[in-house]
């Protein structure tokens, strides 16, 4: 989202065999085999499953365990957001790693936190942008700040996070600045986490994996030195964009095959963001489209973590939420799949 100490699975019981109390380290992976995770949170045997579940302020744990009962099984990833309103000092909504994402972490999940370069409620002049990133100006109020917060957790917990900066970030330009401020800004915020001692990131790189982006997309990958996973967004969004319905393979493969051939051919890679609107028409359409995701999850070389967005989007036609209780049904036996239930320790 990040070796973390995740020690116990206290979820429900779904039909991975993960029962409460349950030491994880004690659990081989259900594919059976040493699977531990390596140092970069990479499941070998096969791969983490996630999710964006909506939230508010203070409620995460409770969404979290209520989405948890509904697809039968622990996550293994929890996804959330931050902006960087630290920069005027006026709210902690930019903080890293709050108290309740803490709590989440202790009851055994991994964090992915992304992190974006907004002020959510802030004016338009006061977004910060990659060249002030980059030039250092927010080091002093919000980089170094978010750094120490995160090393100080690693300490105290031994645990590893998954930090991605500006999501999307093909979604950006030019309102942010060019490609090249962006890496920038990528790499000076890397280098101060480095400079400030903090060992307990993993590096992720979020784009949207439209392939109408692509040589955008190339101009915006920091380099391997900068990158411990790569990260992608796509979904079958129907009517929200006026777009033909589209299968799970549809929306991965060509992404992946790209990504592979253009970005990084063995880096972990991770669906962060993956789902399916609904079709009224065909009540059974979304069941159906869930039913698919193990079988295409193992085809697609090194995919790693695939995390599920349980919301809307902007727009009429929009709520990618799953829809009803036989598409749950559908997402629950899928990620049951001995492929998605790995040791987190």
């Amino acid at each position: 989202m990040l070796t973390a100490v995740l020690l116990v699975r206290d979820g429900p019981l779904g039909d991975s065999g993960a029962r409460p109390g349950e030491a994880i380290g004690s659990r081989p992976s259900a594919l059976g085999g040493k699977c531990a995770p390596s140092a970069l949170l990479e499941p070998p045997c096969g791969a983490w499953f996630g999710a964006f579940v909506p939230h508010s302020k203070g409620n995460l744990a409770e969404k979290v365990h209520d989405y948890e009962e509904k697809v039968g099984r622990k996550l293994d990833i929890v996804y959330t957001y931050h902006d960087m309103s630290l920069a005027q000092g006026t709210s902690l909504e930019g903080q890293l790693l709050t108290t309740e994402e803490q709590r989440v972490a202790a009851d055994g999940h991994l964090l992915l936190l992304s992190w974006e370069s907004k002020w959510w409620g802030g004016t338009k002049a006061q977004q910060p942008t990659w060249k002030q990133m980059a030039d250092g100006d927010l080091d002093a109020s919000v980089i170094d700040v978010q750094a120490e917060r995160v090393k100080q957790y690693g300490r105290s917990t031994g645990q590893k996070i998954f930090l991605s900066f500006d999501l999307e970030m093909d979604t950006r330009t030019p309102a942010n600045g060019t490609p090249e401020d962006y890496v920038r800004a990528y790499r000076h915020i890397h280098d101060r986490f480095r400079k400030l001692g903090v060992t307990n990131v993993v590096w992720t790189w979020i784009t949207t994996g439209y392939l109408p982006h692509a040589e955008l997309i190339k101009r915006m990958y920091p380099g391997d030195d900068y990158v411990d996973w790569v990260a992608y967004n796509q979904y079958n969004y129907y009517r929200c964009h006026k777009a033909n319905w589209l299968s799970f393979a549809q929306t991965q493969r060509a992404t992946h095959d790209w990504i592979r051939k253009n970005i990084s051919d063995d880096k972990p890679l991770m669906l962060s963001e993956f789902g399916t609107a609904n079709d009224p028409s065909q009540p059974d359409r979304q069941a159906e489209w869930y039913a698919k995701v193990p079988a295409v999850l193992k085809g697609l070389t090194g995919v790693k973590a695939a995390l599920q967005w349980n919301y809307r989007d902007p727009g009429p036609h929009c709520d990618l939420a799953v829809a009803g209780d036989d598409a749950w049904g559908s997402l629950r036996k899928a990620v049951s799949d001995p492929y998605l239930n790995q040791p987190l320790s």
